[in-house]
């Protein structure tokens, strides 16, 4: 089962590399991501066919009998379904949002199966997903941050412009346009990032019987920060909003992620 469980983890960690390169072509039209995704979902569904087929021809039952079975089908449906809409048709909106779902079913599959059948191996692996929650989490942070500190840049370079103070060093802070690009790089990594922690997050809690507060400040904050960088990249691409505005509303979103990591860290029932 030990074999068994990595590949699983290699299979999940893939299928989250995956998300991230159909979430930056989603947001920047990236084609080189949009190809890195589509070869990465490639191996997810190859790995799930002979999971698959091993059941079917192996084990000699169709995985549909149990609702838990179900799921592992279901998900494999829905990665066949991804591929073949990346191929005919150039609906980023709905390929991100399937692949997004399929990850969530093969996740809670998975940790369930490992629950059920893999004994010490399987409470292993619920708290190597516990952990990896809490990594992506902390590392979409660091994302915003820089995002954050790129913004401030912006905001300093743009001041000194504006009243016309020739600071020789004000320059090694870059151009404005490269900073607002780096800025909205940044952020465009970190939220699929925190999407992917936060479905690892309700995942891990449904399977492991924790006791989970909908109502937890730091829960509250977690979702708080996703909606408000979400905000974020549709002010950017649906509004157009840049430059100066855009940096002032980074500013404030990274005021709210510090709001959520230390002050509702501190009144939360069960985060750290």
């Amino acid at each position: 089962m030990f074999e068994v469980k990595w590949l699983y983890e290699i299979i999940l960690a893939v299928y989250g590399l995956s998300l991230i390169g159909y979430f930056i072509d989603f947001i920047q039209h990236n084609r080189r991501a949009n190809k890195i995704a589509f070869w990465l979902l490639s191996m997810v569904w190859l790995f799930q066919t002979v999971f698959l087929l091993n059941q079917i021809f192996v084990e000699r039952s169709f995985p549909i009998l149990t609702l838990y079975d179900g799921l592992f089908f279901y998900a494999w449906v829905l990665v066949t379904f991804s591929l073949i809409i990346s191929r005919l048709s150039r609906i980023h909106f709905i390929l991100f949002f399937t692949n997004l779902l399929g990850f969530f079913i093969l996740l809670l599959y998975i940790l369930t199966r490992a629950q059920e059948q893999w004994q010490g191996r399987g409470i292993q692996l619920v708290n190597e997903i516990l952990i990896t929650h809490i990594s992506l989490a902390i590392v979409s942070y660091g994302f915003f941050t820089v995002s954050f500190l790129f913004s401030i840049m912006y905001l300093i370079q743009y001041h000194f412009l504006k009243e016309k103070k020739g600071l020789r060093w004000v320059w090694r802070l870059g151009d404005l346009s490269q900073l607002d690009l780096y800025s909205f790089r940044a952020v465009t990594i970190g939220l699929p990032l925190l999407m992917i922690a936060i479905i690892l997050g309700l995942v891990w809690a449904y399977v492991a019987n924790a006791e989970f507060y909908w109502l937890d400040p730091k829960t509250i904050g977690s979702f708080l920060v996703l909606v408000v960088y979400i905000i974020y990249l549709l002010l950017r691409i649906l509004k157009g909003y840049q430059g100066r505005a855009i940096s002032v509303y980074n500013t404030a979103a990274f005021l709210i992620l510090l709001i959520n990591f230390f002050l509702f860290s501190l009144m939360s029932n069960f985060h750290f």
